[in-house]
């Protein structure tokens, strides 16, 4: 019996995913050796974060922030169920993946900006070159905060990819299959 699927994630949700993925894992892997690719990634990463908030308000109906954005006490009984393994299915972003994703949201763009005052500082070039003339105690913390943060959101994709295998297998479903095609099964 062939189940029914709906569009669940519109095609800026998809192609945004996957560049995001890419333009991070090139920009975390070139950190230390390739300062072009990695400034362009970064640049790259922050774009798409900056298109994904106003996607957020103007986007499809599971895109936007008021789909997924969920109160607190509901995000903690989301994931008190769901480690009871009762959990409800939803069509977009359950409470917990809604909270994931305002954080690695938040975290990219602390990100960006991180690196954008680092560059500024160090080159002497991008948006914020205004800052050349810090002193090197400050380039110093925000170089320290930049590399903490990148090693922060890998942490958030070990456990987004986490949730997403753990909401799979809990609900019968190829969740990464649907941020490639956009269909998920009816409810």
């Amino acid at each position: 019996m062939q189940q029914q699927e709906t569009r669940v994630w519109d095609l800026f949700v998809r192609v945004f995913h996957w560049t995001l993925v890419a333009g991070f894992t090139l920009a975390y892997v070139t950190a230390e050796e390739v300062q072009t690719v990695h400034v362009y990634a970064g640049y790259t990463v922050l774009g798409l974060v900056l298109l994904r908030l106003v996607w957020g308000f103007v986007g499809s109906r599971h895109a936007r922030f008021s789909d997924f954005v969920y109160r607190p006490a509901a995000v903690t009984a989301y994931v008190r169920d769901a480690l009871k393994w009762r959990a409800r299915r939803y069509i977009g972003h359950n409470p917990a993946g809604g909270l994931m994703i305002l954080l690695m949201l938040a975290t990219l763009l602390l990100l960006g900006a991180t690196g954008l005052a680092v560059y500024g500082i160090e080159e002497h070039a991008g948006p914020l070159a205004m800052l050349a003339s810090q002193p090197e105690s400050v380039e110093d913390v925000l170089e320290e905060l930049h590399e903490g943060l990148a090693n922060f959101m890998v942490i958030l994709v070990l456990v987004h990819v986490a949730g997403v295998l753990f909401e799979s297998v809990a609900h019968g479903e190829n969740l990464a299959r649907s941020m490639v095609t956009g269909r998920k099964r009816s409810e």
